[in-house]
């Protein structure tokens, strides 16, 4: 299926409508300093994935009590750094396209909510339909999230569009059965520069001639 076919767009968050990289890394390296973890180990794999899921694998010897302390230490330090948190480039540019060509939409974020709102906030974004980690049982790279969104949005699956930055989330979307979308040069069925060229590209598949 090509982007003429396309009935909702599903976009992950932090990295993809929401520039909050920084803010991220410099919450798990103050979190990694505090429970003794490196912090290279745990920006590698991070990105992109639940708290609980990510201290799961940087320590596995804890127990689930400790784990969901540990995240919920690490969700802590997001909360109130929002200090250089924005839109990414294009982000307002494809959800105008989208609200022009009437296209519905959603964010499904590993976050929990109370971040989740904070950082579309402070890039100026309102999520009509918003799936956070707190909304499924099992986060990415499960497709729960992503087929919620769909279910939500009334669209079947196999018509939305997941656009993400992260290789976990882009596994969730493949796993619900959408079409990809992948940002910083990772694989998808489409590989975007920035959301800009996907706004471009929508506008050339759906507009009406």
């Amino acid at each position: 299926m090509g982007l003429a076919g396309i009935g909702a767009v599903l976009f992950d968050m932090d990295g993809t409508l929401v520039d909050s990289d920084a803010a991220v890394e410099r919450a798990w390296e103050r979190w990694a300093a505090e429970y003794a973890v490196e912090p290279a180990a745990a920006l590698a794999i991070a990105h992109g994935s639940p708290a609980d899921r990510t201290v799961r694998r940087l320590l596995p010897a804890l127990d689930d009590h400790a784990v969901a302390a540990a995240a919920a230490r690490q969700l802590a330090f997001q909360y109130d750094d929002l200090s250089d948190v924005l839109a990414t480039p294009g982000a307002h540019e494809i959800l105008d396209t989208l609200a022009r060509l009437g296209l519905p939409w959603a964010v499904v974020t590993s976050a929990d909510v109370r971040l989740a709102q904070a950082r579309l906030g402070a890039a100026g974004i309102v999520a009509p339909v918003l799936v956070t980690v707190e909304d499924v049982r099992v986060g990415k790279p499960d497709p729960e999230g992503y087929l919620r969104a769909a279910a939500l949005l009334d669209v079947p699956v196999a018509r939305c569009l997941v656009v993400e930055d992260a290789e976990v989330g882009l596994r969730a979307g493949r796993a619900a059965g959408a079409m990809t979308a992948a940002l910083k040069r990772l694989d998808g069925d489409l590989r975007l520069r920035d959301l800009a060229q996907l706004a471009s590209q929508l506008e050339s598949a759906l507009a009406a001639p």
